[in-house]
């Protein structure tokens, strides 16, 4: 029996260059999904896309482990992107929506906890948001861990608290052009002894307790305006006005 050693060869050849494509794919599917420095949220997107400009995520939060440390997600359209927890430096920024919104009802819109042992210098962004309890939501803004956070055109409204700093968070909070409204216990409470709050360009209008700090200090207050507030409660720390 003769065996034609061409035809083995010929056979061979698709086979291996079938094996080396499959090897070559499989190389290369871990890059697909890798995370971006800029990532996308629209009211239509899914959150099993890559939140890529033309194949957007859905909320914040399917975005944010998509979206590198240090990045940013910005919103596509007007949309409900979800509440979110964050643990690492991040922005999310809803300018090219016009307002990206949050809804809470019940529980916590936003909750920053970032490690500092992981994050040393633990920055995050909100900018352009618009936060809303309905009525039932806990806290608005949660920072329970961070170096900096930056709360920028955003407005909070019907939650217990609009923005809280609790004790342990050693952060410098930076408030400017926000509108915190209508919260049942506290537009912003401060109760952490190495916290710092810098409020400018704000309105603080309608909540039971404009501020409630009993630890840190409030380090600039300038061109902010608080009415209808049920007690306006000059904070108990340290206040510099100018």
């Amino acid at each position: 029996m003769r065996i034609h050693l061409s035809r083995i060869h010929s056979r061979g050849v698709p086979l291996l260059a079938a094996s080396l494509v499959a090897l070559a794919g499989a190389m290369a599917a871990p890059s697909a999904f890798a995370q971006a420095t800029r990532t996308w949220v629209s009211g239509v997107g899914d959150d099993v896309n890559p939140c890529s400009r033309t194949a957007p995520c859905k909320t914040f939060a399917g975005a944010i482990s998509k979206t590198a440390t240090g990045g940013l997600i910005n919103s596509l359209d007007p949309g409900g992107f979800g509440a979110v927890t964050i643990t690492k430096p991040i922005s999310l920024d809803g300018a090219a929506s016009g307002t990206a919104g949050v809804l809470a009802a019940g529980t916590n819109a936003i909750i920053i906890n970032i490690d500092p042992a992981v994050h040393a210098n633990g920055t995050v962004v909100l900018r352009n948001l618009n936060v809303e309890g309905a009525g039932t939501g806990q806290s608005g803004i949660q920072v329970r861990r961070a170096s900096k956070v930056v709360i920028e055109h955003t407005q909070i409204q019907g939650f217990q608290t609009g923005v809280e700093v609790q004790s342990g968070a050693n952060a410098q909070l930076l408030v400017q052009r926000a509108d915190i409204v209508n919260n049942s216990t506290a537009g912003i409470s401060l109760s952490d002894a190495n916290s710092k709050l810098y409020l400018s360009d704000s309105s603080l209008f309608g909540n039971a307790t404009a501020f409630s700090i009993s630890a840190g200090n409030v380090t600039t207050y300038n061109n902010n305006r608080l009415e209808g507030n049920t007690s306006p409660s000059t904070p108990t720390a340290t206040l510099y006005e100018r």
